[in-house]
């Protein structure tokens, strides 16, 4: 039988956290097996991320370019989260060619829906089933740091008592990195609670080999534009705009992101809208549809016909006015400024690819059951 394999994505694990030093578990890890620093999957948001490591490829090859994506017959945005929408093999369907039965725990309601093909379960704790509830207690808040510890208390169990499940891929909620800057006590805590968890799945499975990293770091932020708003203010109004961040977690980060997809009324207007963008307050730059899939490894087909990028300070997306100075706590993702992750590999049994494969969090997986 193959290893059995543990992937721990850990949403907003960025390398500011890591390089804290109250993870002691992971950095033994590290410093034991393989670790490298590598980049995220652009935009930095978590269904983006979270396909591109389930599946070992970026998106040009599975499709996922948002937490929620434009709809061109409806003119609206829909939430990303159907399996279907995913178009090349997930860990789980690789897996089950290969006779591996797979369990994904997270604690997120979406990703079950996204990333349940093929798996012998697949668990919410926002959402959590009768029987774990009963054996480990009502799991807390999707708002919490302590959503996390039952994630990894059932992921202990199922490592302890669940011998035939061979792939278990365990995917925490970055809400306490959007609450808190790596360095407050909260933070620390929710950390140093993680990793005495992992530690714990270790030491109940010395034969399994685990695979570690994250979808994005975390930065403050202290403006946001909503640039359907500017561009009609400025007289060259625009079809639609997303935020890739937009999802269900609203109070994670108010579906603002980094960066913002942008339909044209009119192949024309291409000229004016990037004039009004540089000229605006944080977009850092303008890229085509065409630009951003080749740069980024993204599919044209789903993009708007620009892409603003932000710069480290801004966010985009619906606001009810035009600007927005942030809470000075506010803290999100979605740039180019959060890129930068850990990725460890521990206890592998199998020669690894050489290093220089390893350039993105994607690149974790990718060797699994091909």
């Amino acid at each position: 039988m193959p290893q059995r394999v543990v992937v721990a994505m850990l949403d907003g694990f960025g390398t500011t956290y890591f390089d804290q030093r109250v993870t002691p578990g992971l950095a033994r890890l590290a410093e034991t097996g393989f670790h490298r620093r590598v980049s995220a999957i652009f935009p930095s948001v978590t269904n983006v991320n979270n396909v591109s490591i389930c599946c070992g490829a970026y998106p040009d090859e599975h499709g996922i370019i948002g937490n929620s994506y434009y709809d061109p017959q409806t003119h609206l945005a829909a939430y990303m989260n159907a399996a279907e929408l995913i178009e090349c093999e997930t860990l789980f369907q690789r897996a089950a060619r290969h006779g591996v039965k797979s369990a994904l725990l997270t604690s997120k309601r979406k990703t079950t829906e996204l990333l349940c093909r093929s798996t012998e379960m697949a668990i919410a704790a926002e959402v959590p089933p009768p029987e774990l509830v009963e054996k480990f207690g009502q799991p807390a808040n999707i708002y919490s740091s302590e959503i996390n510890f039952w994630l990894w208390d059932v992921a202990i169990d199922i490592l302890q008592n669940r011998p035939d499940i061979g792939v278990l891929y365990v995917h925490t909620t970055d809400y306490p990195m959007h609450m808190w800057a790596p360095e407050r006590d909260e933070s620390r805590h929710h950390l140093r609670g993680v990793d005495e968890r992992i530690a714990k799945a270790v030491a109940v499975a010395p034969d399994a080999a685990f695979y570690i990293t994250a979808d994005h770091g975390m930065n403050f932020k202290k403006q946001a534009w909503d640039l359907g708003r500017l561009l009609a203010d400025k007289g060259t109004p625009v079809k639609f705009t997303l935020s890739p961040e937009r999802d269900y977690y609203i109070k994670h980060h108010r579906n603002l992101a980094g960066c913002s997809y942008i339909w044209l009324n009119s192949a024309g207007d291409a000229g004016r809208v990037r004039e009004i963008l540089l000229e605006t307050r944080g977009v850092e730059a303008v890229l085509t549809r065409e630009e951003v899939a080749q740069r980024f490894h993204l599919p044209p087909q789903r993009l708007g016909d620009l892409i603003a990028l932000a710069d480290k300070d801004t966010m985009f997306g619906d606001l009810d006015i035009t600007y927005e100075e942030l809470p000075p706590d506010y803290r999100n993702h979605g740039s180019l400024y959060e890129m930068e992750v850990p990725l460890i590999i521990y206890n592998r049994d199998a020669p690894l690819p050489p290093a220089g494969e390893f350039v993105a969090n994607k690149d974790l997986t990718r060797a699994l059951f091909r």
